[in-house]
């Protein structure tokens, strides 16, 4: 997707320093859990499992299937208007976490359905940081 200006920017965290300094080089990375071996997403100083405060970042493999969708007539500041209608999909990433994301690679977003397969791509920000989105086709 091209870069928009018009593009809601995602505000940094403490907590997600780590996923978006890794989204610079396009490259998805999830908190784990050392002590339950658990991926958990999304961004947080605490395992949600096991409540320990001991999270590591590893790379993701960057696939999987579509979950659930929602098809958006209109678009809200968040998504400049020249992009409706766009899809938001719900994805089961192989590593067993769920990240709900923009769909791109598709020309009918009501053409998506439950159990298609996904990669993450990479939208642009102004600021060096890349926002992630289901790719499908």
């Amino acid at each position: 997707m091209a870069e928009s200006t018009d593009r809601f920017v995602p505000p940094e965290s403490v907590a997600g320093a780590p996923f978006w300094d890794a989204s610079r080089e396009r490259r998805l990375t999830l908190p784990w859990c050392p002590q339950c071996e658990a991926p958990h997403w999304y961004p947080r100083g605490f395992c949600p499992i096991c409540l320990s405060d001991e999270i590591e970042w590893r790379d993701a493999e960057g696939e999987g299937v579509v979950h659930a969708v929602s098809v958006q007539p209109k678009t809200s500041g968040a998504v400049p208007a020249e992009r409706a209608p766009y899809a938001v999909v719900l994805v089961d990433l192989v590593e067993g976490v769920r990240m709900m994301l923009q769909a791109s690679g598709v020309d009918d977003p009501t053409t998506i359905a439950v159990g298609d397969a996904v990669t993450i791509g990479w939208e642009p920000l102004p600021d060096g940081r890349h926002l992630p989105t289901a790719e499908l086709g």
